[in-house]
């Protein structure tokens, strides 16, 4: 097989290693714009787990690389004049002509030919006579632009600007370092690469970076305002640029956020089809703060190579449908990580107001990779020193305590834990009253060891009912069946006991959830309203839209059971304002289309909303929490936004919400939900330090 590779940067050559390691008999050729030795990058980072995929692909290079690496352990953190260490992270560094000239070494070793300062504008040229050309010439590929209508490529761009710089100081940690000023916060990313050289990257919002007139700066300029920002951190040293094909503001890049629908295009080229498929940053990106796009690229590079041993030269086509779409899983997983970490850097100003310690805390655990036990595996020492500070500010002895396990007060009422119960609905209750069942079900929650323990959503009126299943508190009967179970919690365990209430809206007169996901009932249905007449599917109803009497009454009903709430003893009260039930299908611009006072604007949009939850607060006791669930994100254009669910969540605050219930997603059967590990808890991240207000997060949390 014959084998072009355009570009000669880590992936592009050692895709030709691995594929003349593969088959001797490959004809391999790699062509690269620059000369061997040139190269506008410092340091590449790997970390432990690529080290060991590189060493089982091919081990002498490994080896090389290997003896070239500086390998450090810690995470610091220098921040309000604090130093925050972690260990036992696992980093290796190398320079990247180190890497490069190995690479170039070990390819030409195995029979690779190289050809250097060779340009290629025309792919078709050298794919005459190849069997496959692989594209790894960088996020500035020229082949993925020349067929761009097939690759299909995306770029967002990130919000920061940022200068990737050099030191003689060699660090023994990765660093970073946040630093105030009067235009706003810096950051620096430094870690160490050989004996006596790091990376130095200084980080910055668009907006700080034209508000410090970095812009207009030139390079010595800027080279001379970073040393003066972090001289603490340099301790005398210099920085030096290495770009010198750019000059001044144009060091400074902003992040390009790069994905393509397709890496795999065929060409004709004299009667024959040849496959061209993208590899590493001509395919993809992700945010330097969690890994190179060198290691993504060496990792492509290995799935390629695996993908053509299982299927063979003779099958090419299904090999290179395999390596995309093996490689696109990992990639949908580090990108995942990847735009935590980045959002995390872009809004360091969302969490200047912590502690050192807490400070350091989130960002360790910013990409939703590492957690707190495996914190604990890599450090305990750490690890122990932090949940004793944590404890301390928890009123505890001075002795750890992991945080999920410290007390928490809001308004008079102290959990145990911060462990809840979410709402499950049960689909078991008779025209609104709960029975043995439902005694059972929450008190065994309630004897597990969580400090909360939430009820269904327990609907205000017979008509406010998703499905005839659904748990009421609208009958005076209601009231006694509830209070059983809250006296049942209450003598018996240590827990805390919560009710939601809530309104179907267009969601209601539905089958129990076994009998399919709200669909509507085969008869007996009961007429459904909402804001406008906007139903949840095709086949539920069309609901109609609320008049002011019909707003005037739903308030009353909240009212009342949030009155016989406070008569049943529960311990907290929280309404429902998600998932597409009545009080969220107002905030939604997708199902809320009116043309009045309660459509349009945002702030229109949550005037119901509002007028429910500030008739509540004033009938819950002032002693008690209240809380609201929303759905933080419509996941469907034109829908609900993360942006949106701060200013929702600062109004809710405004009437005196305690703490917002953050969820997302259920508003509308169009979502795409970008499900995951942890996937919503960005949102409560973003709103609790936002707005300032304590948040509770739900969602694949294990």
């Amino acid at each position: 097989m014959r084998v072009v590779c355009v570009g000669g940067g880590p992936g592009g050559l050692y895709a030709a290693l691995l594929l003349k390691k593969l088959d001797p008999r490959n004809d391999v050729v790699v062509y690269e714009r620059n000369r061997p030795d040139d190269t506008f990058g410092w340091g590449v980072v790997l970390s432990d787990t690529t080290l060991g995929s590189l060493a089982a692909a091919d081990r002498e290079s490994y080896d090389a690389i290997q003896r070239a690496f500086y390998h450090w352990d810690d995470i610091e953190v220098h921040f309000r004049g604090r130093v925050v260490r972690s260990g036992g992270h696992g980093f290796a560094g190398i320079a990247r002509t180190t890497l490069l000239r190995i690479l170039q070494e070990r390819a030409a070793e195995l029979g690779a030919r190289l050809v250097f300062q060779r340009e290629v504008e025309e792919v078709e040229a050298l794919a005459s006579g190849a069997d496959l050309v692989v594209a790894a010439d960088g996020v500035n590929s020229r082949t993925r632009q020349r067929y761009a209508h097939a690759f299909g490529p995306e770029v967002d761009w990130g919000r920061c600007r940022y200068v990737w710089l050099g030191t003689r100081r060699r660090f023994d940690a990765f660093t970073f370092a946040f630093q105030p000023t009067e235009w706003g916060w810096f950051t620096a990313h430094a870690y160490p690469f050989d004996g006596g050289t790091s990376t130095f990257i200084v980080e910055t919002p668009e907006e700080v970076w034209r508000r410090a007139g970095l812009d207009r700066m030139d390079t010595d300029e800027s080279l001379a305002f970073c040393e003066r920002l972090f001289a603490h951190v340099l301790q005398g040293h210099r920085l030096m640029s290495n770009a010198a094909h750019l000059r001044g503001s144009a060091q400074w890049l902003r992040f390009p956020w790069l994905r393509c629908r397709r890496w795999v295009h065929d060409l004709h080229v004299d009667g024959r089809t040849v496959p061209v498929v993208l590899m590493g940053d001509a395919a993809h990106t992700v945010h330097f703060s969690v890994g190179s796009g060198t290691r993504l690229a060496m990792e492509d590079a290995i799935g390629l190579a695996k993908a053509l041993a299982r299927h063979g030269e003779t099958d090419l086509r299904a090999a290179l449908e395999a390596y995309e779409a093996e490689r696109r899983v990992e990639l949908l997983r580090l990108r995942h990580a990847a735009q935590n970490s980045a959002d995390w850097f872009e809004n360091v100003r969302r969490y200047v107001h912590l502690e050192p310690e807490q400070f350091a805390y989130t960002l360790l655990t910013r990409s939703q990779r590492l957690f707190h036990e495996e914190l604990r595996q890599r450090d305990p020492r750490y690890v122990e020193s932090f949940e004793r500070w944590f404890a301390r500010r928890c009123g505890l002895d001075d002795r750890p305590v992991p945080p999920m396990f410290t007390p928490f007060q809001l308004r008079g009422v102290r959990l145990k834990n911060r462990v809840v119960v979410s709402p499950m609905a049960m689909y078991s209750a008779e025209d609104g009253t709960v029975g043995d069942f439902h005694l059972v079900h929450l008190g065994a929650r309630a004897l597990g060891g969580a400090a909360l323990v939430f009820t269904e959503m327990t609907c205000v009126s017979r008509e406010g009912r998703i499905s005839p299943g659904c748990a009421g508190l609208y009958k005076p009967e209601h009231v006694d069946a509830w209070r059983r179970i809250v006296r049942f919690v209450h003598e018996h365990t240590d827990a805390r006991i919560g009710l939601q209430i809530g309104h179907s809206g267009p969601k209601g007169s539905t089958r129990v959830g076994w009998e399919g996901y709200h669909e509507p009932l085969e008869d007996g249905n009961w007429p459904v309203m909402g804001p406008s007449a906007v139903p949840w599917s095709p086949r539920n109803q069309v609901p109609r839209p609320m008049t002011r009497d019909d707003m005037d009454r739903v308030v009353e009903e909240f009212v009342r059971a949030t009155r016989w709430a406070a008569e049943c003893g529960f311990d907290w009260l929280e309404v429902h304002c998600a998932h597409g039930y009545l009080l969220s299908a107002f905030i939604s611009p997708l199902t809320n289309q009116r043309t009045d006072e309660y459509g349009g604007s945002l702030e229109n949009r949550m005037r119901f909303p509002l007028e429910v939850v500030r008739a509540v607060r004033t009938a819950w006791p002032d002693h008690l929490p209240l809380s609201v669930r929303i759905s933080a994100h419509d996941w469907v254009p034109g829908g609900i936004t993360p942006d949106d669910a701060v200013e929702v969540a600062r109004m809710f605050k405004e009437v005196g919400v305690d703490l917002i219930d953050v969820s997302s997603g259920q508003t509308t059967r169009h979502a795409q939900p970008a499900y995951g590990r942890l996937y919503q808890t960005p949102f409560a991240d973003r709103i609790r330090h936002e707005v300032g207000i304590a948040t509770m997060a739900v969602g694949s949390i294990y």
